[in-house]
């Protein structure tokens, strides 16, 4: 953990770190839209790629705005508006606006913008921007009809900064100089993207105009409500496919002649048993993050059982089944979590071994340059019968080892799975050898011994613990996290790692609920 244990002096006071402007990732834009508009194409889809960052593509200071994106934003703001303006909906934006217009064209402009502008703004929208955008749609209209003029004024909102980002201003803090909290409508924010990565709903915007959200008994109330509605699991399942190596499964490329039968289908229905999973572990099972590494049961219908060479299941949909706890059992023997590290016909234990130990276990473990990159060149498929003894090469090496002594036997405890996820028990003719000895870990055989290793690390539940709050908090955690990182960590372990405990935990943190007076 960052900065180590911290005493509880020195974490007695919120003490912020930062609160950068955080722009509306695709997945948050599709959200928006969907809930904003009854949008439901999601139009960022179109839109360019984020910068990694935290892992998550919403680290504020990764993302930039390049030209590309700005078209995109210009072009989606046209056409949604069109769509928001034609005959169909404009009745929806307000009723005075449907055909024929019912009284004053002015007075039903702001009825609009009372009403949809102050929701894609997520606050009130202030006199002065009222008056702005009645005089645009006053200037527009000499020359067009109502319905386009209304149209430009909604494409103005829609790539506007308080559209595309989530602004945060604060105010004071009795007695406080060094930090301000955020207001009411700013609070609803944090809260409606982090528990539903969308807009605030009514409940929640009415809370904030209560004052309730200027508490953290108000906060804890929203953030359970938000946590129970069906669209926190979208939220959850975005957090692990970004985590995971399963979002792009179906678009893993394998030679049919050595894996006759991989498809893209099979790689969609590992992702999907992954996800489903997850879904249950954290709403409807134990929901603690140790237990889905060692559960003995997956969920799958009968053509990824049968792929995996399971047994008894039938039908096309997805369902629990029991595993044998030997060969299949928890997280890390799914499909998905084997078969997405690999991007060639042979497997490769480094790849496998960095997603445990990076991902999981927030060990930050640099690319080789240099004079050592040449040392652990991948080793040619046919240099030696099994992985093993390809790869073994890297820990031999002074220079490697450091790194490869924690890499290397991860991923030799899952060289029982190929390339696509299926078990196998020898590799070109040679028996494989599962067994591993890391320093964090200590010794394990096998993919769910291995499983149980990560269920009994610390190292592992303080990492999961900080993933949440680098993608609920939409930056990489530092040093001056430290104190919300530790109180974070209690709770969370103090409730047995429960997953649900976690992210409540997220709302009652200082980062969370203050920011710094001075922005960086």
């Amino acid at each position: 953990m960052p900065g180590g244990i911290i005493g509880a002096q020195a974490c007695s006071a919120p003490l912020p770190p930062s609160a950068p402007l955080r722009r509306l990732t695709r997945f948050e834009y599709n959200n928006t839209l969907r809930d904003l508009a009854n949008i439901t194409d999601n139009p960022a889809n179109a839109f360019p790629s984020e910068e990694s960052g935290n892992g998550f593509g919403n680290d504020a200071a990764s993302q930039s705005v390049p030209n590309i994106l700005a078209e995109k934003y210009i072009s989606a703001a046209a056409s949604i508006a069109s769509t928001l303006t034609d005959p169909a909906n404009v009745g929806k934006l307000a009723s005075c606006a449907s055909a024929p217009l019912v009284g004053d064209e002015v007075t039903c402009v702001r009825s609009v913008i009372d009403g949809f502008v102050a929701r894609a703004y997520r606050r009130t929208v202030q006199p002065a921007e009222a008056d702005g955008l009645t005089q645009l749609f006053q200037k527009l209209r000499v020359n067009e009809t109502f319905s386009s003029s209304l149209a430009a004024m909604l494409e103005a909102v829609l790539q506007g900064p308080d559209f595309l980002y989530k602004p945060e201003f604060g105010e004071p803090v009795p007695g406080r100089t060094d930090v301000l909290r955020p207001t009411g409508d700013e609070m609803a924010v944090r809260l409606s993207y982090l528990f539903l990565g969308s807009i605030p709903d009514d409940a929640l915007r009415q809370a904030a105009a209560r004052g309730e959200l200027q508490t953290p008994a108000g906060v804890q109330t929203q953030a359970q409500r938000l946590l129970a509605d069906p669209n926190a699991r979208q939220v959850t399942a975005f957090f692990f496919d970004n985590l995971l190596p399963i979002a792009a499964l179906s678009a893993l490329e394998r030679d049919k002649t050595l894996f006759p039968a991989w498809n893209a289908k099979i790689g969609s229905l590992m992702r999907q048993e992954t996800q489903t999973f997850l879904d249950h572990e954290i709403f409807e099972g134990p929901g603690t993050w140790p237990g889905m590494f060692t559960a003995k049961y997956t969920y799958l219908n009968d053509e990824l059982a049968a792929y995996y060479g399971i047994p008894g299941v039938s039908g096309s949909s997805f369902q629990q089944v029991a595993l044998d706890g030997l060969k299949r059992g928890g997280l890390l023997t799914q499909g998905g979590m084997v078969a997405g590290p690999i991007h060639s016909n042979p497997t490769n234990p480094v790849t496998r071994g960095a997603l445990i130990v990076k991902k999981l276990l927030c060990q930050n473990i640099p690319l080789p340059t240099g004079a050592v990159l040449s040392q652990v060149k991948v080793p040619e498929p046919n240099s030696a019968p099994t992985a093993r003894e390809r790869f073994s090469a890297h820990s031999s090496q002074p220079a490697c080892a450091a790194c490869h002594s924690n890499l290397d036997p991860v991923g030799f405890a899952l060289e029982n799975f190929d390339a696509v996820g299926q078990w196998r028990d020898q590799e070109n003719g040679v028996t494989i050898d599962p067994s591993g000895n890391s320093p964090l870990f200590g010794s394990f055989s096998g993919p769910v011994e291995l499983g149980q290793r990560v269920a009994e690390s610390p190292e592992a539940m303080q990492c999961f613990a900080r993933r949440w709050m680098e993608f609920g908090y939409g930056r990489v955690t530092g040093e001056r996290d430290a104190c919300a990182l530790q109180s974070t960590w209690e709770k969370f372990k103090g409730a047995g790692y429960n997953v649900k405990t976690l992210l409540i935990q997220l709302t009652e943190t200082d980062t969370f609920n203050y920011l710094p007076a001075v922005r960086e």
